[in-house]
């Protein structure tokens, strides 16, 4: 997409695509974290013990994190991680739970200015992506820092109706 500045200077807006192809914008909100100063292992981890869940557990599960209460199982990137009571092996990202609870209340946010009923909300679609890697500068030349791109949809579910029993 380019817009005419002036007589012979394009200015290009790039847009960014998401990972969600079946976005439905009457039933969906959604919000985008880009290049968050945070771990992306964690954050994968993170990803997927929320997907699926409804936005106020979330929120909730989130805050227990923080707070230190509820530990964020770690399946995929565990080598050396000591193992927490009832989940095996876990951990408590902090400052990754925090961004992403962030993006969240965005995206709640999102769907009230849509008009979508917040206690029905669930997540359909979370995923976190490598950013690129900027070098630290001085000193430290060879340190690359931590970015993370964090995609968030969320759809309104409809309560399901109790079928009539047959007599």
């Amino acid at each position: 997409m380019s817009v005419q500045a002036s007589a012979n200077v394009k200015i290009f807006i790039m847009a960014f695509g998401y990972a969600f192809s079946t976005y439905n914008k009457e039933l969906m909100a959604r919000a985008v974290g880009r290049d968050l100063s945070i771990s992306k292992k964690q954050s994968v981890e993170i990803c997927k013990w929320l997907r699926h869940k409804p936005l106020l557990k979330a929120k909730k599960m989130l805050e227990e994190v923080i707070a230190m209460k509820q530990a964020v199982p770690m399946t995929r990137f565990n080598w050396n991680v000591g193992h927490r009571p009832g989940i095996g092996p876990g951990r408590y990202p902090k400052k990754s739970a925090a961004a992403i609870l962030g993006i969240l209340k965005s995206a709640e946010a999102n769907a009230q200015t849509k008009g979508l009923n917040t206690g029905n909300l669930h997540i359909v679609h979370i995923n976190a992506q490598k950013a690129t890697t900027p070098i630290h500068y001085g000193r430290q030349r060879g340190t690359k820092m931590k970015r993370t791109h964090i995609e968030l949809v969320l759809q309104e579910m409809v309560q399901k109706e109790e079928k009539a029993e047959k007599l």
